[in-house]
């Protein structure tokens, strides 16, 4: 199985309990980050810990989910080597897996439907990164 993590905060709780056992079944061994309740939680409580993980080689992906996303990504983004993208279409997850190597996909639960966030996790785990001129630009992100 590939090992993937998954993190939200209380806003994102109820997508990531959906998400955790169809991705299961996708044959991901899911790591949950937290939170472990709807109860009001701080989403850089468990964005961190995600995005080290992920920056630190242990998960090659991983998954994101607040209210908006934006809070979950840039918190994720303050990690050397994580290129987080929010996402609220499949275009957008793919766009950010070819173009810019995403590696960790934010999703807005307030904006999206559970269907939707399947659609979106799907295509971000199942898109390649095209390289070619794209991996000049994540070669810039990346020496920041």
């Amino acid at each position: 199985m590939t090992p993937l993590a998954i993190g939200s905060d209380h806003a994102g709780f109820a997508y990531k309990e959906l998400l955790k056992p169809w991705l299961t079944e996708q044959g991901y061994d899911v790591k949950d980050f937290g939170t472990y309740s709807a109860e009001s939680a701080d989403y850089p409580d468990f964005a961190h810990p995600l995005a080290a993980a992920v920056a630190g080689g242990e998960f090659a992906q991983g998954i994101l989910i607040c209210g908006s996303a934006n809070g979950v990504c840039i918190t994720a983004n303050k990690h050397q080597g994580v290129r987080a993208a929010i996402a609220w279409l499949p275009e957008l997850a793919a766009l950010a897996r070819q173009h810019n190597n995403a590696n960790v996909i934010c999703l807005p639960a307030r904006y999206v439907s559970e269907d939707a966030a399947r659609q979106i996790a799907h295509t971000f785990l199942t898109t390649a990164f095209e390289g070619g001129r794209h991996q000049t630009r994540v070669g810039k992100i990346d020496a920041c």
